[in-house]
């Protein structure tokens, strides 16, 4: 039996990795952070069948001890501050958890066992205002705090490839979505109020910019691709996209117009919801890891919006005392 472990295994990606390392018989550890409220929404109902840890990307110490505890084969380090508005408010935290953060993690492997996959949460952020598509081989021109970072834990990880032999892999995702996306995410924050407006719970929806174009996957799907990447033979890098991108605009055609309404009378443009330096356009070429894997997304724009959507309007239906 194989033995992973999961930072971030309370976050979207993770428990979208802990079920599918579980289903290929795995065991499976995590990284959770100390919270004085529970935050292990998205985990819970596999919670029997996991090993948690408490940590935290700050504290390299913490990362030793549970590494060797553990004596993982298999190390996936997906902790951050992943919110990229939220990085420019808060700059140092977002690069010591998520740049210092990985190289903690590198070396605390490096130190335990060098021989130990460790995967690589980078971003497509990291693209930034290079125009699509973008692939391996395209330069990064990063547009915040947050993609500054993971562009440094980036190249922190290829560095520890490089210089020491590690199996150090890095998934270049775009953007995951899927109906455990937080609800600060402007997916999230779409077909959540386009539920609650079609109950009533709520009548406005406030975003930023309506015209920036991303590229959104399944998080299922991605995971496909995160475990594959350390079975192979070799390290390397990997873009993960669909290879179609959407405004948000069409998102929110796509919300609103599954629940026969107009997006038109409730939304409203809130400055704060804009960065300071945006990011127009993000369309990922993943033919690499297609043609080296076979990896590719199963489920569409189209789809995903509504799974996510139908999610939210249970959650809504709940809110409004209509039951389930």
């Amino acid at each position: 039996m194989k033995r992973a472990l999961i930072a971030g295994i309370t976050g979207q990606i993770g428990s979208y990795l802990a079920e599918l390392l579980l289903s290929k018989d795995y065991e499976v550890h995590g990284i959770i952070r100390r919270s004085s409220s529970f935050n292990t929404g998205r985990i819970d109902h596999v919670f029997d069948r996991l090993h948690l840890h408490y940590g935290d990307m700050s504290d390299g110490t913490g990362l030793r001890r549970i590494l060797e505890k553990v004596q993982p084969d298999e190390v996936y380090g997906l902790a951050a501050q992943s919110h990229v508005r939220v990085s420019f408010d808060q700059p140092e935290y977002t690069a010591d958890v998520v740049a210092t953060g990985a190289l903690r993690l590198l070396e605390a492997v490096r130190d335990h066992n060098p021989a130990v996959c460790v995967y690589q949460a980078s971003s497509s952020e990291m693209f930034g205002s290079t125009p699509p598509p973008q692939s391996e081989m395209t330069p990064f021109h990063p547009r915040s705090p947050y993609a500054v970072a993971k562009m440094a834990a980036h190249h922190y990880a290829v560095n520890y490839r490089e210089a020491y032999g590690m199996h150090v892999s890095c998934g270049i995702l775009f953007n995951t979505e899927s109906p455990r996306r937080g609800e600060t995410f402007v997916t999230r924050k779409v077909t959540r109020a386009a539920a609650r407006i079609r109950f009533g719970l709520q009548d406005t929806l406030y975003l930023g910019n309506l015209d920036a174009r991303r590229d959104w996957g399944f998080a299922g799907d991605a995971v496909r691709a995160m475990w594959r990447m350390l079975q192979a033979d070799k390290p390397d890098d990997y873009v993960i996209a669909t290879g179609e991108s959407h405004s948000v605009r069409d998102l929110l055609d796509e919300a609103f117009g599954y629940l026969g309404l107009d997006w038109k009378g409730h939304v409203k443009i809130d400055p704060r919801y804009c960065r300071p330096a945006e990011v127009d356009h993000l369309c990922g070429d993943a033919g690499k890891a297609m043609r080296e894997f076979g990896w590719g997304p199963t489920v569409t724009f189209s789809e995903l919006v509504q799974m996510m959507v139908d999610a939210d309007v249970k959650l809504a239906k709940r809110e409004s005392g209509g039951g389930s």
